[in-house]
């Protein structure tokens, strides 16, 4: 039968989708949010405090304890270093990077009336660095799992014909066509059989839906690259208010971009007896831009002139998406004694239409404890239920599956900072302790993260001049493929953060 005949009974049951999963909503919607560096030397514990630029990204009320116009801008040096252990093949993958991790500034107004209990009023712009994406991963070792039960897991069920060339059809072609209308899982298994890891199980009926690998069991030699670029960022308006000489109240707008750049790349050799095809190598390439809006509200309130409380209630960001993909593959095989390479590259930039994201929204309680000028104690305790991570688009139901399976996996995760500062004259010094709990029900796909940081600063009057360094460690499994290819490596993590930040009053 004739292509166009396949194509009216699969617009039926299928439709071109994207491939998201729990971990895109988990990239986005984690916050480790680099600010000045006694914003970091504290462990990010200002939530009771203010009076940093970073603060009032905690807590919007933070911006009205300033005395005068601030601003401030900090360099952040960011250093990833992790252990991948996979079938007993360890190796190190190393990423230091250079960022803008805070830039902005707060402007006071002081209540002409003087009678008044609205003492001032402030309005502050900031730009925080949420995230960094910067790393490049490493992977290694002789698993017992091969590429080709990827491409098997998505060809079962699709009819042969949609897999072969028709007259006068090119790869690109039948690859574009694929996605318009099949799916991202019809183009991988297109892939998969154009290089001829799998075969159908008939080649003489159009209609088989069955498919065999050529790649024969056993041992297979693996090297898994994961290179991700990017970043998230917060831009922030805030509007804060003091109210007598105990309480202040602030807002955030807040706008969120995202720019990230994903690419994977396998290769996979085997000497399996019975094995066509015995190397191949598979790259995937993803680009991701996003825009988002959420808002804060938050307050700060003296108990007494040594003991403070604050409170901050984030709201859900909502997100819309765009992502762009392209892929190749080629493998080499071995039939009657010749020896060939396939090559398929279609050379299709794969442009999906664009989804929602709403990352769930947080709340925060803070406490912190004034030495009069010789320092201070602060902790903060924040609440955020991943589980509430929803997908959606102008498809009703095209993401309900991920959506469960979200409900099903994710969990509440409670974070918990201490900070503390201790003044010698001009000088201070500072530290701080990090515990946040893992978003997922089964904490091993991403286990609890846990940190310390330490720094110290210097007043010159006008301006000042402070250095934080910050350390976390996460263990967590990475999986290679979603299907398939379900192979994990443990992988232990460690982040190095050192923050300058120049900040001088206005």
């Amino acid at each position: 039968m004739k292509r166009i005949l396949f194509l009216i009974i699969a617009a039926c049951v299928m439709t071109n989708s994207n491939a998201q999963g729990i971990s895109d909503g988990l990239r986005y919607g984690m916050d480790e949010t680099t600010g000045t560096a006694r914003f970091n030397a504290l462990s990010g514990a200002f939530g009771a405090l203010g009076g940093d630029l970073s603060a009032m990204a905690i807590n919007p009320a933070g911006s009205a304890v300033f005395l005068n116009n601030h601003a401030a801008i900090s360099i952040t040096i960011l250093d990833k270093e992790s252990d991948s252990r996979y079938f007993n093949t360890l190796t190190r993958s190393i990423d230091t990077d250079v960022n803008l991790g805070q830039a902005g500034g707060v402007f006071v107004f002081n209540n002409p009336d003087t009678e008044s209990s609205w003492r001032k009023f402030t309005i502050g712009v900031n730009y925080n660095l949420t995230n960094n994406y910067d790393d490049h991963l490493f992977i290694q070792g002789n698993g017992n799992t091969s590429i080709a039960e990827y491409f098997l897991a998505q060809a079962q069920g699709i009819p042969l014909e949609l897999l072969q060339l028709q007259s006068g059809e090119s790869i690109a072609d039948l690859y574009a066509f694929l996605g318009q209308t099949q799916g991202v899982a019809a183009q991988n298994a297109f892939l998969g059989f154009q290089s001829f890891i799998i075969d159908p199980v008939d080649f003489e009926d159009p209609m088989n839906t069955q498919y065999i690998s050529n790649i024969a069991p056993g041992n297979f030699n693996q090297e898994y690259l994961y290179a991700t670029n990017g970043y998230t960022g917060k831009y922030t308006l805030n509007v804060a208010t003091q109210y007598g000489d105990d309480y202040f109240f602030g807002i955030n707008l807040n706008s969120h971009s995202i720019d990230y750049v994903q690419r994977t790349f396998l290769y996979e050799t085997n000497n399996n007896n019975g094995s066509l095809v015995n190397e191949v190598g598979f790259e995937n390439n993803l680009s991701v831009l996003g825009y988002g809006f959420s808002a804060q509200i938050g307050a700060i309130g003296k108990i007494s002139d040594e003991f403070r409380l604050g409170f901050t209630y984030d709201t859900p960001t909502w997100y819309e998406i765009s992502e762009e993909t392209t892929q190749y593959i080629e493998a080499t095989r071995t039939e009657d004694g010749n020896t060939t390479t396939e090559i398929v590259d279609p050379r299709v930039l794969n442009i999906f239409e664009n989804y929602n994201l709403r990352t769930p929204g947080k709340l925060t309680a803070s406490a912190a404890y004034i030495f009069g000028k010789q320092g201070l104690i602060s902790f903060d305790y924040s609440y955020k239920n991943f589980a509430e991570t929803r997908f959606s688009s102008n498809r009703s139901s095209e993401f309900a599956p991920l959506n469960i399976t979200i409900d099903n996996s994710l969990k509440a995760s409670s974070t918990y900072r201490v900070g503390g500062e201790y003044r010698i004259n001009q000088l201070s010094l500072r530290g701080g302790f990090n515990y946040q709990e893992s978003p997922y029900k089964n904490e091993t796909v991403i286990g609890d993260t846990t940190g310390f940081s330490l720094g110290f600063g210097y007043n010159f009057g006008n301006y000042n001049f402070d250095v934080s360094y910050s350390r976390a460690e996460q263990s967590r499994n990475q999986q290679l493929y979603d299907v398939g290819l379900t192979d994990s490596a443990a992988i232990d993590s460690t982040f190095s953060n050192i923050v300058f930040t120049l900040g001088f009053n206005l």
